[in-house]
């Protein structure tokens, strides 16, 4: 938690959904409003920031980074570059600590776009982060020391949890899994609505089941402890129907279908990196 005895200052550079998950998050965890600043081109976004959180919000990305400990970029990847060389002074002025969510960019990219010689911190957090049950892959580079690694930490954390990896060649894979990742649970659910329906389950009632059985297993997957596998095979009765399900997966490859989505995502992640070298 980032408190009056730890005066540390805070930038964020955009104010689309994901900083406001991360803005409302650290302030329900004791963050003073005032320690926050935000830079947002949209008018009417800009007056929702400061009207829902009493912090301060500017139109100039330089006026609200100045003073800033930290800067956190939350801007879509494709004009990453075009805002970070515009910080450029600024943030070789200030030395802030750079906490980047951007999807696919590298540590090395950033650092090289805000002049060098920066700590920088590269997350991946993913949607379910705008209900604060969020899951980041975090690295940070070495000039970030034990203080700005707490500080990305608490930042990274208001939105749910946080996996630190010590080699940032694996955070392709972690937007694989976590940042792409509930996209897959959607189409899942959508798939088991809409196989309901065909036998016969009226829609409404499919679509409450189908997401309720959803959010249920997660729930169980975080708290009751024992893994995956163990948990399948619990609710999987011998000759049962679950069985039957699983049979059929099974003879369509799920597993492997499972990893050639994976690996699809991964290698996208490392050719958005490579595009914004070019």
């Amino acid at each position: 938690m980032i408190t009056k005895s730890e005066p540390h200052t805070i930038a964020f550079v955009g104010g689309g959904n994901m900083a406001r998950s991360l803005i409302g998050g650290l302030i329900r965890n004791g963050t003073l409003p005032e320690t926050i600043s935000v830079a947002e081109p949209n008018v009417e976004l800009r007056a929702a920031l400061a009207r829902d959180f009493s912090v301060a919000v500017h139109a100039d990305n330089a006026d609200a980074t100045r003073t800033a400990d930290v800067v956190v970029l939350a801007v879509k990847p494709q004009v990453m570059k075009t805002v970070c060389t515009g910080l450029r002074t600024v943030a070789q002025a200030r030395k802030p600590l750079i906490v980047s969510i951007a999807a696919g960019i590298r540590i090395a990219q950033l650092d090289s776009w805000l002049g060098g010689n920066l700590a920088v911190v590269r997350g991946m957090p993913n949607t379910p982060a705008l209900i604060g049950a969020g899951a980041t892959g975090a690295c940070a580079n070495a000039r970030v020391d034990a203080t700005q690694r707490g500080l990305a930490q608490d930042i990274l954390a208001a939105a749910g949890l946080v996996a630190w990896l010590d080699d940032e060649t694996q955070m392709d894979t972690v937007t694989a899994i976590s940042g792409s990742g509930p996209a897959y649970f959607f189409l899942l659910t959508e798939a088991l609505i809409e196989a309901a329906v065909a036998q016969g389950l009226p829609r409404d009632a499919a679509q409450e089941l189908a997401t309720q059985t959803c959010l249920g297993a997660g729930r169980m997957l975080r708290e009751d402890g024992a893994a995956p596998a163990e948990l399948r095979r619990r609710v999987t009765s011998p000759n049962g129907t679950t069985q039957a399900a699983l049979e059929s997966f099974a003879a369509d490859d799920f597993a492997q279908i499972v990893k050639r989505a994976v690996a699809a995502a991964t290698k996208r992640g490392g050719e958005m990196s490579a595009e914004l070298d070019r």
